[in-house]
C-alpha cells in the first residue's frame, strides 16, 4: 500500500474518499498518491504511475479502481483498459451513494436522472463495462442495472420523462411549502458539512429518532419537525443532507428540490465540527453549495458542535448588532443546547410581524389576502374599520404591498416600517 502524506489537507482528502469508498459498500484494499500538474489526456495521471498503478491492482487482486477526481469518458475507458479493472470517478461514486441512500419517491427521480446525465457522456464505450459487473455493484445501481441496451435516443427519452415527473413533484412540494407558509410557523434548516453532527443536533432539539451514523451521506431525504420551547412560539425544523467538496454539478442541480428545505428558511443553522482543524474551509464549501443552490442570502446562525471534543465551555457570540452570531455547543453531551434556543427565537424574532393592524372599511381586498394567507390570528370591528391580530412572516407580508393598490398599499408599508 502506497498511503497518502501523512498530515495536511491531501491527507484529510485521502480520509474523506476512503470514507466516501466504505459508504458506498467497498473494501479499500490500498491507495495510491498522485500529483498531477497537467492531467494527461490518455490517463489523467502520467504513464509511469498508470504503470504503479497497474501493478498494485494485480498484486491486490483488486477489480475496481476508484479515482479521486473527475475523469473524462477516454481517460476511464483508457484507464480501464489498462488495468483490467472498472474505474469508477469521484462523481460516479458519490451517485452510486446517493442511489442507495434515497428514500422518498422524489429523492429516487432525482438520483436517477443525475445517473442518466453522467452516463450520457459515456454512452461512446458501449454497455461492455457494465456487462463484465466488475467491482461489485458500486456503481451500477439504480438505472444501470436495467438500461444495459439502452441507446442515445431511449435514454434521452428517459431523461425528458423524469424532470417532466420531477417538475410536477416539485409543484407538489410548492403547495405544501405555501400551505406550511399559511400556518405562519418560521421555517428553519440544518446545513452543513457531511459528519458535522447535523442529525444528532436535530435529534437533540426536536426529540426526534433521525438516523446517526458516522459515515458520510447517512442522511439524504429532509426529514422535517415541529420544534418547540423558542421564544417566538413554535418553528419547523428540517435536517437536510450534509454536503462534501465537488459535488457533482448534475446532482446540486437534480436535487434543487429536496434542498429547497434550505432555500426557502428563515433561518439556516450552519453546523461546524468545531473540532475540525479544517473547519473555516469546509464552511466555505457549504456557503459554495448554498450559493448554487439559491440560498446565499438566507440569513445564517454558527452552530460550533462538538465542543466536548475541545473541552470548550458553551457561549454564544454576537454580532456588532447584538443578534447571535454562533453558539458553541456539544450535541451529544446537550452542553449549550439552550443557548441555541435562545439565539433562534433572537433571529427569528425580527423576522416575523405579530402586530395589530387597523384597516378602514374600504380595505376588504387587503383584509381578504391577508385572511387567505393565514396572517389573520383573531379580528374584530368598530365603526373604524376591523382590528386585525397578524402573525405572519415578514416576508409572506412584503409582497402584499405590490398585489393591492393606492390607499391599501401605502397603509400596509408603513404598517410594516413600523411593525
Amino acid at each position: 500500500m502506497l498511503p497518502y502524506p501523512s498530515g495536511g489537507a491531501t491527507a484529510r482528502r485521502a480520509q474523506e474518499f476512503a470514507e466516501l469508498a466504505e459508504s458506498a459498500g467497498a473494501e479499500v484494499l490500498g491507495s495510491v498518491h498522485a500529483r498531477v500538474d497537467a492531467p494527461s489526456p490518455r490517463f489523467y495521471i502520467g504513464t509511469g504511475k498508470a504503470d504503479e498503478v497497474q501493478a498494485r491492482v494485480k498484486e491486490l487482486g483488486a477489480d475496481l479502481v476508484l479515482v479521486d477526481h473527475a475523469l473524462t469518458p477516454v481517460q476511464e475507458r483508457n484507464l480501464e483498459k489498462h488495468f483490467s479493472a472498472r474505474v469508477i470517478d469521484r462523481a460516479a461514486l458519490i451517485l452510486d451513494i446517493f442511489a442507495q441512500r434515497a428514500q422518498s419517491h422524489e429523492g429516487k427521480l432525482e438520483v436517477e436522472l443525475a445517473q442518466l446525465k453522467h452516463m450520457a457522456t459515456r454512452l461512446v464505450r458501449g454497455w461492455t463495462h457494465l456487462e463484465r459487473q466488475r467491482g461489485g455493484s458500486i456503481g451500477l445501481r439504480g438505472p444501470g442495472e436495467t438500461q444495459l441496451e439502452t441507446d442515445r435516443r431511449l435514454l434521452q427519452k428517459r431523461v425528458e420523462q423524469l424532470q417532466k415527473r420531477i417538475e410536477k413533484v416539485g409543484v407538489q412540494r410548492d403547495q405544501q411549502r405555501r400551505a406550511r407558509l399559511r400556518n405562519t410557523l418560521p421555517r428553519i434548516a440544518l446545513v452543513g458539512y457531511t459528519n458535522a453532527g447535523k442529525s444528532t443536533l436535530f435529534n437533540a432539539i426536536t426529540r426526534g429518532s433521525v438516523l446517526v451514523a458516522d459515515q458520510l451521506f447517512a442522511t439524504l431525504d429532509p426529514t422535517v419537525r415541529r420544534l418547540e420551547g423558542l421564544s417566538i412560539g413554535p418553528a419547523v425544523l428540517a435536517d437536510t443532507v450534509g454536503f462534501i467538496r465537488e459535488l457533482p454539478h448534475d446532482l446540486v442541480a437534480a436535487f434543487r428540490a429536496t434542498l429547497s428545505e434550505a432555500r426557502d428558511a428563515d433561518l439556516l443553522l450552519h453546523v461546524t465540527d468545531a473540532a475540525d482543524p479544517e473547519r473555516d474551509l469546509l464552511a466555505d464549501v457549504v456557503n459554495g453549495v448554498l450559493e448554487e443552490i439559491g440560498a446565499g442570502d438566507v440569513p445564517q446562525l454558527r452552530v460550533f458542535n462538538k465542543i466536548d471534543l475541545l473541552d470548550t465551555p458553551p457561549r454564544m457570540d454576537r454580532d456588532a448588532e447584538g443578534l447571535p452570531d454562533a453558539v458553541w455547543l456539544s450535541a451529544a453531551t446537550g452542553a449549550g443546547l439552550d443557548l441555541l434556543r435562545q439565539a433562534m427565537g433572537e433571529r427569528l424574532a425580527g423576522s416575523r410581524v405579530h402586530a395589530e393592524l387597523r384597516l378602514p372599511p374600504g380595505a376588504g381586498r387587503l383584509r381578504a389576502r391577508l385572511i387567505e394567507l393565514g396572517a389573520v390570528k383573531g379580528e374584530s370591528y368598530d365603526e373604524g374599520g376591523w382590528r386585525l391580530d397578524i402573525d405572519a412572516p415578514r416576508d409572506l407580508l412584503l409582497p402584499l404591498a405590490g398585489e393591492v393598490r393606492g390607499d391599501e398599499a401605502r397603509l400596509l408599508r408603513d404598517w410594516l416600517d413600523a411593525a
